[in-house]
């Protein structure tokens, strides 16, 4: 549990610094950039206006109010006695010096601002703006200073000076408000990544240790399934393998079980009958040639089962290879038969093969010897499994393009549940016979490499007949 927190705790951790962080940075940015947009177009429009309002109110006092350059401050008095915005500018008259000479609030006549835009009004001849710390009171403000002339002589300065604290108020505010509207988001972003991550994320870590707990040797372990999407389809796919997994290694087991006593049991029989002649004194000529003909038989089908052992790990490794020329089928066949034919009467079982008279003879391509070992096994099989019904037919007939070789015992059959799995590799169903459950597989990849088929059915009235489905020597060429 821990251990899936942890890697929980990891992948949000990847996400936020991956995804998340990088806009919450973009929008941290957004937001600094909005608020010194919002920030300069109010200091903007604020100096703009005063500007205007100063520019405006020196050419009307240059032109109708003052009449003389002595008269300057009668009409600076009252000028700034008509003033109608003294509740929130300060109107100033400064003198050529730049003292103040006469203001709407009087808090400052007699002072000296000392501030530059008035020395570059003065020299320019044009509006000045000053934005910054009142000398006096330490306050922020917004200074504006205009020529005032008269007869192209310069009498003084008019100033317009208001606080900023109310600029500096609704700027505050609008940062605020912004920064309010980017946590919001970013809050949003952060909400909506910790609901993918729980959703996505954290499903994701369950499976992962599901998975990992299947390749720990959990086989056939099953997640459940909540989920209707991709999650849901890797889900199935990982439940899937798991069960194929788990069948695969039950199947092994059994295998190796089976191979275990199939191995042992020919190894005792030798093995035993090697003491028995050995210690044997009498010498009975019978009882010798019973004994070497049982441990030679045993000995053949140990070859037998270790040849197939090894002919199935060539598969499996992909060092199986077909030596490939042209083969006279029904030969092969009829090789095949001769060879078991002797064999199976010792064990009462009558050997059958027929043909269509009608049979072409036509080649097929193919590896002979592998041929022969797929007829050899499945006559072997039939006889393991079928030998009950004391009889085995094998017919050679034309199919198609190919030709067909049916093989049938007349035994009790294979259930009808077990017919889709009898080819598989270490599948033995419910059948007791010997054997190491890989013949068929054998024969099946065999068949495939020529570009045939091979399939098992029950047979009508009784038994189970394995047909063998072969191309003609052009089809093949096509396909190996």
């Amino acid at each position: 549990m821990a251990a899936k927190r942890k890697k929980v705790q990891g992948l949000r951790r990847r996400w936020i610094t991956g995804s998340i962080g990088p806009v919450v940075v973009i929008l941290l940015l957004v937001g600094v950039l909005i608020s010194v947009g919002f920030a300069s177009n109010y200091y903007n429009s604020a100096k703009s206006t005063l500007r205007a309002k100063a520019a405006a109110g020196a050419d009307y006092f240059n032109t109708y109010v003052m009449t003389s350059y002595r008269e300057y401050y009668r009409s600076a008095t009252l000028y700034a006695a008509a003033f109608e915005e003294g509740d929130r500018i300060e109107l100033q008259f400064l003198n050529s010096a730049g003292r103040v000479e006469v203001t709407t609030r009087g808090l400052t006549a007699g002072t000296y601002p000392n501030t530059p835009e008035i020395l570059r009004a003065v020299e320019s001849g044009t509006v000045q703006d000053f934005v910054g710390r009142d000398s006096e009171t330490g306050e922020r403000i917004l200074a504006v200073s205009s020529l005032l002339k008269f007869n192209g002589q310069v009498v003084g300065v008019m100033r317009y000076v208001t606080a900023v604290r109310d600029i500096d108020r609704q700027v505050m505010l609008t940062v605020l408000v912004v920064c309010g509207v980017m946590l919001a988001v970013v809050g949003l972003i952060v909400l909506s990544s910790m609901i993918f991550i729980n959703n996505v994320v954290a499903p994701v870590s369950a499976v992962s240790e599901a998975a990992k707990r299947i390749s720990g040797g959990s086989y056939g372990e099953q997640i459940p399934n909540k989920y209707s999407d991709e999650m849901g389809e890797l889900v199935d796919n990982i439940n899937d393998m798991s069960r194929k997994i788990s069948e695969s290694e039950k199947m092994k087991s059994e295998f190796i079980s089976s191979v275990s006593h199939e191995l042992r049991t020919p190894l005792t029989a030798i093995n035993g009958w090697g003491e028995t002649l050995l210690a044997d004194e009498s010498g009975d000529v019978q009882q010798l040639r019973r004994g070497l003909n049982i441990i030679v038989k045993e000995s053949r089908r140990l070859t037998d089962m270790v040849e197939e052992l090894l002919q199935f790990s060539r598969m499996e490794d992909g060092r199986f290879t077909l030596q490939v020329e042209d083969v006279d089928l029904q030969a092969e066949l009829e090789d095949a038969v001769y060879t078991y034919r002797e064999l199976f009467q010792q064990d009462g079982i009558a050997l059958e093969y027929s043909s269509d008279k009608a049979l072409y003879e036509e080649p097929i391509t193919g590896d002979p010897d592998r041929l022969k070992q797929v007829f050899c096994n499945l006559l072997d099989n039939a006889a393991k499994h079928g030998g009950s019904g004391k009889r085995i037919a094998v017919h050679l007939a034309r199919s198609g393009d190919g030709y067909a070789i049916s093989i049938r015992d007349f035994g009790p059959g294979i259930p009808e549940a077990e017919l889709p799995y009898v080819k598989q590799k270490f599948y033995k169903g419910s059948s007791k016979a010997r054997g190491s459950g890989i013949g068929l597989a054998v024969c099946d990849e065999i068949v495939q490499r020529h570009g045939g088929r091979l399939d098992i059915a029950n047979a009508e009235g009784g038994g189970t007949v394995v047909t063998v489905y072969l191309p003609l020597k052009k089809q093949a060429e096509q396909e190996l």
